[in-house]
């Protein structure tokens, strides 16, 4: 007989997971997620990403939305119900109580190379920090973040233009082939507990967190990498600007000068590096090539952009 797993996860990367054991051996007898939110100027009520994904496959399993997981004795019925051999979580968004951690093995795809980075935001932080690796940690929950002992660990190089999105849907697709590997061999594995003098910690990302300037290219191409997909990075003036390469870390210029007008991009200067802008985007306003948007402000060679 096979054995029922329990998936509570929200967005794509969760997705991914969700679909890998869809496809396996398991039987996946019910999906937690976020409750549906307003979304965007309009608020339009949104499904998670993983809802979504069900109601356009047609596929049939109980969904279940509670607004919080403490202290509700009904959600805990409702997985009790559903007897699981294994909760799989993967960025679902909230901490699991001890009445559910001790339902079944509950089992966590995290974003990172634990103990680096728990929390909310280690794809990110880890393109922040120009880390050389990053990867996946099954792990097996207990009541602290993201604080469980190892099961198995999956690593990525990080490319020196991968960006936030990239990184995302890689690590997704690790992370699926890493459930089903943990799963299979969770009778045998030794979880291994985690270095407590290693552990770091991040953060959930804020809209502010984008604001950049022209102090330092390499730290301003880093924040493009993890932010690129939300918040995006910005000016002081509020302009959002995209399609960035870094071009130096060594020069010395003055903060923000163009440089240079080339066939699809600006050479701007830092005042440690400079960077190529492909795209610029005024508040407000739709995202242009960054030459036309030059041009449109009449601003020269040696202006200051924003």
């Amino acid at each position: 007989m096979y054995k029922k797993v329990l998936f509570m996860g929200t967005p794509d990367y969760a997705t991914e997971i969700f679909k890998e054991l869809l496809n396996s051996k398991y039987d996946v007898v019910g999906l937690f997620t976020q409750p549906d939110k307003p979304v965007g100027r309009k608020q339009l009520i949104t499904p998670p990403h993983i809802k979504q994904y069900c109601l356009d496959e047609n596929i049939d399993i109980p969904i279940f939305q509670p607004e919080k997981l403490r202290g509700n004795s009904e959600v805990f019925e409702q997985i009790k119900s559903l007897n699981p051999d294994f909760i799989v979580v993967a960025a679902y968004g909230q901490i699991l109580p001890k009445q559910i951690l001790d339902i079944a093995p509950c089992i966590n795809l995290h974003a990172s190379l634990l103990p680096k980075y728990r929390g909310a935001s280690p794809i990110q932080e880890s393109l922040l920090n120009d880390d050389e690796y990053t990867g996946v940690t099954a792990m097996l929950m207990e009541e602290g973040l993201d604080s469980g002992d190892i099961l198995a660990l999956q690593y990525l190089k990080i490319t020196p233009i991968m960006e936030v999105k990239e990184a995302f849907d890689t690590l997704s697709l690790i992370a699926a082939k890493l459930t089903i590997t943990t799963l299979d061999n969770f009778e045998k594995i030794e979880p291994k507990k985690q270095n407590e003098a290693e552990v770091s910690f991040c953060k959930k990302i804020k809209k502010e967190d984008g604001l950049v300037d022209f102090s330092n290219a390499k730290k301003l191409f880093l924040k493009y990498k993890a932010y690129s997909f939300w918040p995006g990075i910005f000016l002081e003036s509020e302009l959002k600007i995209k399609d960035i390469k870094l071009l130096d870390n060594t020069s010395f210029n003055k903060e923000g000068e163009i440089l240079a007008l080339e066939e699809n991009h600006i050479v701007v200067g830092c005042k440690k590096g400079k960077v190529s802008i492909g795209t610029i985007q005024a508040p407000s306003k739709k995202a242009v090539n960054a030459v036309d948007y030059i041009r449109g402000k009449r601003l020269n060679l040696g202006d200051i952009l924003g």
